[in-house]
């Protein structure tokens, strides 16, 4: 047992000490966020929204998460991650406290946009300063780092909401969620400022190239916008799913959905670092990872045996733990051939993309089509995703080997 948790921690291993620092910082503010699992329930006990209000507040978070993406990417290639950084976790914290006060729907809808728009400016500015805090061969695992953070961030939230729901009511959460979030932005002018802390991989395109005009990033981003819609069905219709048609207590639930995040905690960095020293491509992981996932809906199709919802929970995991922290490593990757921010900030809207649409789009499947249906129409959509992966690593080698024969031109001549 101590050889098991000692080779355990190895895998973290030569990741520098502004990516822990990243780490805690953003286990801070994920924490933070225990707003979020309790909106719809705020909205509607507290504020008497009705169903379709609340679901007009959620297209609007989505919204608000696009265009913060996208003008964080943008600045953070103007003025720098790190002040990106401290002003979203600043201003969020601030934000927070305030929309407690909005209480009309329209208010409210403008309101959780604009906090939305300033807390994700944060992200595409966090996955920059991750790449350069951390060496070539230690990205992956020190993205799998953060995704640890988020996960007992995420873990931690929602039962430490509970409590605070309990003892101070819904407004306590606002306060917390506020001043957590300036607790971060105090803990990364600390120990992340730029006077005190060294770059080890700083990037600097001579002629950067746009994202846009990135053909296999754009086909990349297209299949992680179909990987988001899949994967997100675990948070809104599969929970359904399981109560109403396995008739699973809502502890059985909570302890089936509680595995998974147990399962990353235990298992995803050894993994990493194993697949990190395997011949296996960034492509052909995130292919590997999508097949999985998208095969935990099929299964639930051939059998009305309730024990394969935890075969289905361990496809889902397995495929989750290898299919993002490479998505994350390869968008890195593709980032140093122009704008760093840009290229993040690209990333992290497909999946505010697939949180616009994916939750909605389930949810309206299964209540028209019924959960059998839909699972195969979920498992198509992984279907497309693994097919996007697969061209997209033809595309790779091709342009790869196009560019060694120029090479070995140029040395001939």
């Amino acid at each position: 047992m101590k050889t098991l948790f000692n080779n355990y921690l190895n895998t973290f291993n030569g990741l520098s000490r502004e990516v822990w620092w990243l780490a805690l910082i953003t286990l801070i503010n994920r924490a933070g966020t225990m707003v979020i699992p309790f909106l719809s329930l705020y909205l509607k006990e507290d504020l008497d929204f009705s169903i379709s209000d609340v679901g007009w507040v959620m297209s609007a978070f989505g919204l608000g998460s696009v265009i913060g993406s996208w003008i964080g990417g943008q600045l953070t290639d103007k003025i720098g991650f790190y002040k990106v950084m401290v002003f979203s976790l600043l201003a969020t914290g601030i934000l927070f406290v305030a929309l407690q006060f909005l209480t009309t729907f329209v208010s409210f809808c403008m309101g959780i946009l604009l906090v939305m728009l300033v807390a994700d400016m944060f992200r595409p500015a966090m996955f920059v300063a991750l790449s350069a805090y951390s060496k070539l061969e230690n990205k992956t695992r020190s993205v799998t780092l953060i995704r640890l953070a988020i996960n007992l961030g995420f873990s931690a939230g929602p039962a430490i909401g509970g409590f605070i729901i309990t003892t101070l009511s819904y407004s306590g959460l606002f306060w917390v969620d506020g001043i957590t979030c300036i607790l971060a932005a105090l803990v990364l002018i600390n120990v992340l400022n730029p006077k005190t802390t060294k770059l080890i991989d700083e990037i600097k395109a001579k002629n950067p190239k746009s994202a846009y005009h990135d053909k296999a990033f754009l086909i990349f981003l297209v299949s992680m916008m179909f990987f988001g819609v899949v994967f997100l069905q675990y948070f809104s219709t599969m929970p359904i799913y399981y109560k109403d048609v396995h008739q699973l207590t809502e502890i059985e639930i909570g302890v089936l959905l509680g595995m998974n995040g147990f399962l990353i905690f235990v298992f995803e960095m050894p993994v990493i670092k194993w697949l990190e020293n395997t011949t296996f491509t960034k492509t052909g992981l995130m292919l590997f990872g999508g097949l999985l996932t998208g095969l935990s809906f099929l299964i639930l199709n051939f059998t009305p045996w309730t024990g394969v919802l935890i075969f289905g929970m361990l496809l889902m995991t397995f495929g989750e733990m290898i299919a993002f922290p490479f998505s994350n490593a390869f968008a890195m990757d593709r980032a140093k051939k122009g704008n760093q921010g840009e290229y993040m900030a690209l990333y992290t809207i497909a999946f505010s993309i697939a949180h616009i649409f994916g939750h909605n789009a389930g949810l309206q499947m299964t209540d028209k089509l019924g959960f059998k249906n839909t699972w195969y129409i979920i498992t198509i959509l992984a279907a497309l995703c693994v097919f996007l992966l697969f061209i997209l690593g033809k595309y790779l080698n091709r342009k790869k080997k196009l560019k060694e024969e120029e090479e070995k031109e140029i040395l001939w001549i």
